[in-house]
């Protein structure tokens, strides 16, 4: 890809990387995310309460990964 080379530069584990821009791929999702619209209509929620509970969620789910990722970093 067009990534690669620059990832090979900086010495770090591309398997890491994969991971850090993952997680960091579903901070925050909002209103121009599929996933908030299905969860909205299927809970049946307002758009403050999918934003208060989803987009919550998935903040804490890129948080997460990305403290596992330089947990992983230490180890690897």
């Amino acid at each position: 890809g067009i990534a690669a080379p620059l990832i090979a530069t900086t010495g770090v584990s591309p398997e890491l990387m994969v991971i850090a821009v993952g997680s960091g791929s579903v901070i925050f999702s909002h209103v121009n995310d599929p996933g908030f619209w299905l969860f909205k209509e299927y809970f049946n929620l307002t758009i403050g309460e999918t934003i208060k509970s989803w987009s919550v969620l998935e903040t804490i789910i890129s948080v997460c990964g990305l403290v596992g990722c330089l947990l992983l970093g230490m180890v690897v």
